[in-house]
């Protein structure tokens, strides 16, 4: 199923039927196969794909009651992508499509929240032009710190009904400034469009990226889910949040997310305001919280591992968007794989098998030296959001994080907040630090995808971005100064902070006991140096596979004989050269 359903699809068909329809919003998926088809045809949707998308628009609104376009109750969807390997923040997505100044007029005066009206109508008007129409969402950006400016407020939130109308009318003048045709308003050619940028999005440099890092086929393609919105935007009686069964960064065994009241789920991940803990939604909406526990733990005995949910209140009433196997850092799955061994859900060789190898490398990474990391005094505090430790020079955007470490250099990137198309930043920083987000913003499940130590949402940060420069604590931090994060705890430090190796214990050597057993190849390791050669046994090497002999020759007290060898123009040259060598190799 997940292959023609894509891992998001699957899943909502799989939820629905465990958790109920009555609290999984209405709506229908787009294979697999018919965005392979859309590239095969040259990247257009035929008319037989679109004659079964239509068709399936009306059974949508035949059981919702809701038509597209009506003035008496409009169906409004949202449009997903969903590949069958989890890709968050890769690809895009469309929120209350369906929206036009009727409807919106419509909605205003029969909801008597004409505030919730025109923000849906904006936030739509901003994502089309975005995702659809490849418009730079920046301009959009701006027409709304202008308005906020305008208004004397520093939180979406704060602006009214009418500022929100305004925007929208700006920004369908923005539009019309840039396509050169006037905004669309029948849903059936918004979702086509929106359909189509999903389809596009899977061939985007950012996604490209990431396939490559994790070795997701490009053939696979990805899949759309048409969803009828749950709106969280409609006051304060409702909100959005974003959710896991256990502790990804650590996996400890307890519900851990981020919740914001009168919101859309892109406010979370995008880390445009900074969440509250996922506790407080019990004290605000005390029914929909233990309704929800009690899903949580219904769906994680179902898929026996730790799961990542999307959600929404609407007038108190919980909705479920979607359920997937969370990801988690390196120590977390180790965590949590033991854990389900030690709570019956999984064997041993089950629990091996959860884990993906290439992420116990992060394990064997280097930490803070405790001893100096006592001594010293943090400047501020973020959200420990991918543990591990991080120290190199500040840079500020991703172009710079890139040329810096090609030139050897170990960089953190700091950002406001960071976005899809920093990927390559990210990537080659050692740390990220951010000023904005939360546990499930985009830097922090993205670096923990990574392995990459991050620090998010330290609001005392004071950021110049335009100038490369932010002053924390009193410290101003330029391009190129010192800086050290803890992923785990959060802590940020001015300057260098020594590291200590990384050894296997605990859950590792438990899991790598596990491994061990159930084996059959035998492990070796590439090792040019007798240090190489004693970490490797360290860390269980059975042998040495590959030597390359010239690499003994370049520590510094070596390399100069070395190239004095590889330069020399005579024999004789030559043969004084390798005795400077000789003594070396004994």
């Amino acid at each position: 199923m997940r292959e023609l359903l894509g891992g998001k699809g699957a899943n909502l068909a799989e939820m629905t039927k465990i958790i109920g329809a009555d609290v999984v919003p209405q709506g229908f998926t787009i294979t697999t196969e018919a965005c392979t088809q859309y590239y095969e045809d040259g990247r257009k949707i035929n008319d037989e794909i679109q004659a079964q998308i239509n068709e399936y628009i009306v059974k949508m609104e035949e059981i919702t009651g809701k038509k597209f376009g009506d003035l008496e109750n409009p169906l409004l969807v949202s449009v997903r992508s969903g590949a069958r390997a989890s890709m968050p923040g890769m690809m895009d997505t469309i929120l209350n499509l369906g929206l036009n100044e009727d409807v919106v007029n419509t909605m205003a005066e029969k909801s008597g929240n004409p505030r919730w009206a025109w923000d849906c109508y904006r936030r739509f008007i901003q994502m089309y032009s975005d995702v659809v129409m490849e418009v730079g969402k920046k301009y959009f950006e701006e027409l709304i710190d202008e308005m906020k400016e305008k208004k004397g407020v520093t939180q979406d939130v704060d602006l009214t009904a009418e500022d929100l109308k305004e925007l929208a009318n700006q920004f369908k003048a923005e539009y019309k400034d840039k396509i050169g045709e006037d905004f669309p308003t029948d849903p059936k050619v918004q979702l086509m469009g929106a359909i189509q940028a999903v389809f596009r999005s899977w061939d985007n440099p950012r996604a490209n990226v990431y396939r490559r890092d994790n070795d997701i086929p490009y053939s696979w393609g990805t899949a759309v889910n048409v969803q009828s919105m749950a709106f969280g935007n409609m006051g304060e009686n409702c909100g959005t949040g974003v959710a896991f069964t256990r502790d990804p960064s650590t996996g400890e065994k307890k519900l851990m997310g981020e919740f914001l009241t009168n919101a859309q789920g892109e406010d979370v991940v995008a880390g445009v305001r900074t969440p509250m803990p996922i506790a407080q939604m019990e004290e605000k909406f005390p029914a929909a919280f233990a309704k929800f526990q009690e899903i949580c733990a219904r769906l994680e005995n179902h898929y026996r591992d730790m799961q990542d949910m999307e959600f929404t209140v609407e007038n108190e009433k919980l909705y479920m968007l979607q359920t997937r196997n969370g990801k988690r850092t390196a120590q977390a799955a180790l965590k949590i794989a033991c854990d389900l061994v030690d709570e019956g859900m999984r064997t041993e060789e089950e629990a091996v098998a959860m884990i993906d190898p290439r992420n116990l490398d992060t394990l064997l990474h280097p930490q803070f030296d405790a001893v100096e990391l006592k001594a010293a005094t943090p400047l501020g505090r973020g959200l420990g959001a991918s543990p591990g430790a991080a120290c190199g020079k500040v840079v500020f955007n991703a172009d710079d994080a890139v040329a810096w470490a090609e030139r050897g250099e170990k960089v953190v990137l700091v950002r406001l907040e960071t976005s899809p198309e920093d990927i390559t930043g990210m990537k080659a920083a050692q740390g990220i630090l951010t000023v904005r987000g939360g546990m499930t913003s985009h830097a922090a499940v993205v670096a923990r995808g990574m392995g990459t130590c991050c620090v998010s949402g330290c609001g005392d940060i004071n950021m110049d971005e335009e100038n490369k420069t932010f002053t924390l604590a009193g410290q101003t931090f330029v391009e190129g100064s010192e800086i050290s994060i803890d992923g785990t705890t959060g802590n940020i430090y001015g300057g260098i902070i020594p590291t200590v190796d990384a050894v296997i214990a605990g859950e590792f050597g438990r899991i790598m006991a596990w491994a061990d057993k159930f084996r059959t190849l035998k492990v070796r390791t590439n090792a040019d140096t007798p240090a190489d050669a004693r970490k490797a046994r360290e860390l269980g090497a059975e042998g040495i596979g590959l030597c390359r002999t010239e690499h003994m020759f370049f520590e510094e007290d070596r390399i100069a004989a070395f190239r004095e060898m590889i330069c020399s123009d005579t024999v004789e040259e030559r043969e004084a050269a390798l005795e400077k060598i000789l003594p070396y190799q004994q």
